[in-house]
C-alpha cells in the first residue's frame, strides 16, 4: 500500500505566553523554534518516517517560505509534490503555547485554499486499487469533494481528519471510510453514531489524556494514552493518526487497537517534546514502537 495525502504546509513559529491575551492587550512571550508544520505535512511525515511509502501534495507561494518549506521536506523520506502558486503567500502558523504544553494556533490558508481539483487529483495518477488516500480540512470545497470522490472511484481507502471543520464535510462522509475526530469536532458534527450513520464504517475518537475510542457499526473500543510528561501537544493529532494508519497498513489489516496502541506510544514522545516535525518520533523510534504487540 502506499499513502498519498493531499494538504497543507506551513512554517509554524511558536511563542511562550503565560496565558491568551483579551483583545486589546499587549504581553510579554518567549519566541521558540521555527519548525516544519501544516496538518498535511504532519501526516505526510509521520506516515512516511513510519516505513510507509508516502506521496505529499501540498500548495506554497513563491516566496522564501517556499524555499525553507520544500528544503526541509527533502529531509523526510517522502515523494513531495508542492504546486507553486502565483501571488499568494506560503502558509505559516503562530503556535501560542501554555507553559503547561497547550496551545492556540493561527494558520494562514491563501496557498492551501488555492491548490486546485486538477492538481489534487493529479497527484493521483500513480495510485492503484487499495492505496490511501488521507484528507484534511484545510483545502476549498470543490478540491476536497474532488480528491474523495476521484479517489473513490479508484478503489482507494479514503480518510479524513475533518480539522479545521468546515461544512461541506456533511455531504462528504460517504465517500470516506475512516475519520479521525477529537472531542470538540465530533460534538459538533453530531457524535460518533452520526458519522456512522452517515456511512462511516470507522471512527477513531481522539480523546487526548484519556486515550481513544475505535467506533465502528458492531463495537467500541478504547485504548489508553500513555503516560507522559506533555510539553507541547502541537501535531500530536496528526502523530497518532498517522501512527495508527501506518500500523495497519504495514500489517495489511483493517485499524485495530494495535494501531491504537502504537499511535498512542509514538503521541507521548511528540507531546514530551518542543516542536512540531522536530518533536515527532524519529524513523528509529517509530520502528521500534511498531514492533510491540
Amino acid at each position: 500500500m502506499r499513502a498519498f495525502v493531499i494538504g497543507n504546509v506551513a512554517l509554524d513559529e511558536a511563542v511562550t505566553v503565560a496565558d491568551l491575551p483579551a483583545f486589546g492587550a499587549s504581553i510579554h512571550g518567549k519566541a521558540g523554534q521555527i519548525d516544519l508544520g501544516g496538518k498535511g505535512a504532519n501526516q505526510a511525515i509521520m506516515l512516511a518516517r513510519s516505513g510507509l511509502p508516502c506521496c505529499f501534495c501540498a500548495a506554497v507561494g513563491e516566496d522564501s517560505r517556499a524555499d525553507e518549506i520544500r528544503s526541509r521536506l527533502v529531509a523526510e523520506p517522502l515523494e513531495t509534490d508542492l504546486v507553486r502558486i502565483a501571488g499568494v503567500a506560503s502558509d505559516f502558523s503562530i503556535i501560542l503555547r501554555n507553559p503547561s504544553g497547550d496551545n492556540a494556533i493561527i494558520t494562514t490558508n491563501a496557498a492551501a485554499s488555492g491548490l486546485t481539483p486538477e492538481a489534487a487529483c493529479a497527484s493521483l495518477a500513480g495510485a492503484v486499487p487499495g492505496d490511501l488516500l488521507v484528507l484534511q480540512g484545510n483545502l476549498s470545497t470543490e478540491t476536497t469533494a474532488a480528491a474523495l470522490r476521484k479517489a473513490w472511484e479508484m478503489g482507494m481507502q479514503t480518510t479524513v481528519n475533518p480539522s479545521p471543520l468546515r461544512p461541506f464535510f456533511g455531504d462528504l462522509w460517504p465517500l470516506v471510510d475512516i475519520a479521525f475526530v477529537n472531542e470538540c469536532e465530533a460534538a459538533t458534527l453530531g457524535g460518533t453514531d452520526t458519522l456512522l450513520a452517515a456511512g462511516v464504517p470507522q471512527v477513531v475518537l481522539t480523546l487526548g489524556s484519556k486515550g481513544a475510542r475505535l467506533v465502528t457499526p458492531t463495537g467500541d473500543v478504547l485504548v489508553l494514552a500513555q503516560p507522559c510528561e506533555a510539553v507541547d501537544t502541537t501535531g500530536a493529532g496528526d502523530c497518532f493518526m498517522a501512527t495508527a494508519l501506518a500500523s495497519a497498513a504495514l500489517r495489511g489489516v483493517a485499524l485495530d487497537p494495535r494501531a491504537l496502541r502504537h499511535a498512542a506510544a509514538a503521541a507521548a514522545i511528540t507531546v514530551s517534546r518542543p516542536g512540531t516535525g522536530a518533536a515527532f518520533p524519529t524513523k528509529a523510534e517509530l520502528a521500534e514502537i511498531l514492533k510491540e504487540r
